[in-house]
């Protein structure tokens, strides 16, 4: 690691423990978690759900994957959230100017991104709009999670929901799916 970044880290890390409230960090530390959402989102460095939504620590239980997309690893942990930390209300946020999307649309991915523009591919169809392309692709995650949780005992029940994330105006747009 670059010595620059790491000291910008630590820096940002020492502001953190300074500033941040340590009271609901001891409280999620000797009591747990209780996030009263589960949040599947892109990785990207500009859609950040506990800003977005002005949570606190331990309110949500997020979810991070370039372009939102379902496996089978983002599967088990939205079940060990329902199941293990009773959360039952999973959102689904993509974003606009999403880089996966693009690299969807342009069919220029390569190397293990192809394993993500190949499941938005399918989420998109013939779309050519970067934003309507983003919305289809929540919408088929959102569709997927219902599909394969439908007689599931805990996350059957949650209530699922899709969103989009504007990337300039910062608001939040809810999907019918």
């Amino acid at each position: 690691m670059n010595k620059s970044i790491r000291e910008r880290l630590i820096a940002g890390n020492r502001r953190y423990v300074q500033t941040s409230d340590a009271a609901r960090r001891l409280d999620t530390a000797e009591n747990g978690q209780h996030p009263y959402a589960i949040v599947i989102c892109c990785s990207d460095a500009r859609v950040i759900p506990e800003e977005i939504f002005s949570a606190s620590l331990g309110d949500l239980f997020t979810i991070r994957v370039a372009g939102n997309v379902l496996d089978r690893h983002q599967l088990g942990s939205i079940e060990y959230a329902a199941m293990h930390l009773h959360c039952g209300h999973i959102i689904v946020l993509g974003h606009t100017l999403c880089g996966a999307v693009a690299s969807t649309l342009a069919g220029d991915a390569d190397g293990f991104i192809q394993y993500i523009t190949d499941d938005i591919k399918e989420a998109i169809g013939d779309e050519t709009d970067a934003t309507k392309a983003s919305c289809l692709n929540v919408k088929h995650a959102v569709n997927r999670l219902r599909r394969d949780f439908a007689n599931h005992p805990e996350v059957g029940s949650a209530v699922i929901e899709g969103a989009l994330y504007d990337i300039r105006s910062g608001e939040v747009q809810w999907l019918d799916c």
